[in-house]
């Protein structure tokens, strides 16, 4: 199982990410990055809103894009939902009606956005912090167009270790979609280390903002940004 810092540092462009842990200190967190090579994509800030949502927005006057721009993270009395696109509200919707996680993450598909087809990435966290469920909407390494569904449970994370996932992994002069999950080791004692982790790994050039935070407890979570962007 390799540290998180490495398994970053070995990723040119990791794209965007989902991250479900449990710090030296017992306490389990999730986190959520950005990293963009466009412009347009660059152009974007993590904002929390009123209602304690985490939302991707333009950080300059363009228009709203629903690939680049949605709710990041929403928690409900159900749980914790975070992910990479519009899927979100469309699973905390779900939960929120009574639906079990599994069923929550059903039905979603990868983002239309050839030649790569980003995968749309989903995990649903008990309010307890115990359990989690990762959804993968994926496109097929071959020409099948139907989409590949991946479901992963988690349970009982011991202290320093995680799961993440990617939508992307780059050599650095090819981009493909990330390993469908990777099981890591955190270095970080606390919350605030976390990011600190999470931060300095992703590349500089291409880091946009991340967030960590606990299930129960959106509305707490810590956000560090770019000073390309602005909140």
């Amino acid at each position: 199982m390799d540290l998180l810092n490495d398994v970053l540092a070995d990723n040119d462009y990791p794209g965007r990410g989902v991250l479900w842990c449990t710090t030296g200190d017992g306490t389990t967190l999730g986190a959520y990055f950005l990293t963009g090579r466009s412009p347009a994509s660059q152009a974007r800030t993590l904002h929390r809103t009123n209602a304690g949502e985490l939302i991707v927005i333009p950080s300059d006057a363009r228009e709203h894009d629903h690939l680049r721009h949605y709710v990041a993270a929403r928690q409900s009395p159900n749980g914790l939902v975070f992910g990479n696109g519009e899927q979100v509200s469309t699973v905390a919707d779900r939960l929120a009606s009574g639906q079990a996680p599994l069923l929550a993450l059903d039905g979603l598909d990868y983002e239309p956005d050839p030649p790569i087809f980003t995968p749309r990435l989903t995990v649903i966290a008990d309010n307890e912090g115990g359990q989690a469920w990762f959804g993968a909407a994926r496109h097929s390494a071959g020409d099948r167009t139907a989409t590949n569904r991946l479901a992963l449970h988690i349970s009982d994370l011991p202290p320093s270790e995680g799961v993440l996932m990617t939508t992307y992994h780059s050599n650095g002069q090819e981009v493909a979609t990330g390993a469908p999950f990777t099981e890591i080791r955190t270095t970080a004692e606390t919350r605030s280390d976390l990011l600190d982790e999470l931060w300095s790994a992703l590349p500089p050039h291409l880091r946009i903002a991340a967030a960590v935070f606990t299930a129960g407890d959106l509305a707490g979570s810590s956000i560090r940004q770019t000073s390309r962007t602005r909140v």
